[in-house]
């Protein structure tokens, strides 16, 4: 009755959400401040002055999001929590915006270099289906974001998962071995997810110049915002590199739904014939004008990624001094565990507290917790209960 691939299928598990109470929500690595003004704003016009359009077909290939996208890169260097903001308002909106001299891309980012989708979900889907292939394996880290192996199964692409090392960095060392084995494509977080450390530029260049060169490179950086290290520079030396980012975590719109990809305009094409080949109109009207809003307003997301940058830094120096094992985090999250206590007690003794955290049932790290970064009160508010397990 059913398709025999439908045998392959093993569906993502998102955070839960539950609705029998009002809970503080850290578990989903969602932002906790709302987008920018100037999104709400660029949203309510669409909808009063431009209403006609949402009964037309929007731009297949969002031209105008893709050019504010290239835009912001260039103004941000691709790391919002390092770059610095002029003028503006308190809350950094209608800022300028200068990227850390570290992060100052050496070339200019042009719209033919971006596809825009229908969240980095989508995106990360279409680069499978045009990258991957069914006769040789994918090389990916063996934690890392659980959607990677729910489109291995869907599209029928065999993984070589490599474990971690054991200070839970990446093994790069057998990465390479293992792709340079099989001639196969490599894909990772940037920094890494739930594990929340990253790689240096400088690291994965290592890596791409080791790599094999006829096969495509994928870092993903959807949290590279909070504190890593964008790998954009690097598309001026290697053009088998694809590198794909999100609005859902430092631009605040995960309910939007918007995703992206820089790379060559040679591979941006490629993905696009995908998408068209599936979803020619991928991306909403109404999305793309609060997408194209936010990135117009890039002063007030670098303002929230330093927000949430303190107070992760302040939530892992008071998780050291109350016993908790924590790594060091990149990202709008800390990945953590204690000692004598059992992940999935820890998560259980939070949840009766009204917070969501993230546990995973997966062998080999069940024992720790994945914690959103929230507002400072949220924050207060989980210590006030992590303090006492």
């Amino acid at each position: 009755m059913i398709a025999e691939r439908m045998k392959n299928l093993h569906p993502y598990v998102p955070g839960e959400q539950p609705k029998d109470r009002t809970y503080i929500k850290l578990n989903a690595n969602e932002n906790p401040y709302p987008p920018s003004p100037l999104v709400a704003k660029a949203v309510e016009k669409a909808a009063k002055k431009y209403a006609k359009k949402m009964a037309l077909y929007p731009d297949p290939d969002s031209n105008e999001l893709k050019t504010a996208i290239a835009s912001m890169l260039n103004d941000c260097g691709g790391v919002l929590a390092r770059a610095k903001v002029c003028g503006g308002k308190k809350n950094g909106s209608g800022a300028k915006v200068e990227p850390c001299p570290a992060d100052k891309i050496p070339f200019t980012v042009t719209p033919d270099m971006i596809y825009a989708g229908n969240g980095s979900d989508e995106v990360l889907s279409f680069v499978f289906y045009a990258f991957f292939d069914s006769d040789r394996e994918l090389v990916l880290p063996e934690h890392t974001y659980s959607f990677y192996p729910v489109y291995g199964g869907f599209y029928n692409i065999p993984l070589k998962k490599i474990p971690l090392n054991g200070d839970w960095t990446l093994n790069k060392e057998k990465m390479l071995e293992a792709a340079n084995k099989n001639d196969s494509s490599i894909i990772f977080a940037n920094p890494n997810a739930p594990t929340s450390l990253g790689l240096s530029r400088s690291e994965v260049r290592e890596m791409i110049k080791s790599a094999p060169k006829d096969r495509i490179f994928v870092v993903d950086e959807a949290y590279v915002d909070f504190g890593g290290e964008s790998c954009i520079p690097l598309l001026a030396e290697f053009d088998n590199l694809v590198i794909v980012r999100t609005f859902s975590k430092s631009l605040c719109g995960a309910g939007l739904r918007l995703g992206y990809v820089v790379s060559s305009p040679e591979l941006v094409n490629y993905i696009t014939t995908v998408k068209n080949s599936l979803n020619h109109f991928p991306v909403d009207f109404m999305a793309q004008q609060a997408g194209i809003a936010a990135c117009r307003d890039t002063g007030y997301y670098a303002e929230c990624a330093k927000s949430v940058a303190f107070e992760r830094d302040e939530f892992i120096d008071f998780l050291r001094a109350h016993g908790w094992f924590v790594l060091d985090s990149q990202t709008n999250f800390v990945f953590c565990k204690k000692d004598g206590v059992l992940g999935e007690e820890a998560y259980k003794k939070i949840k009766q507290e009204g917070i969501l955290v993230r546990h995973f049932n997966t062998p080999g790290i069940e024992e720790f917790l994945r914690i959103t970064i929230g507002t400072h009160g949220q924050m207060k508010a989980l210590c006030a209960v992590m303090e006492n397990i």
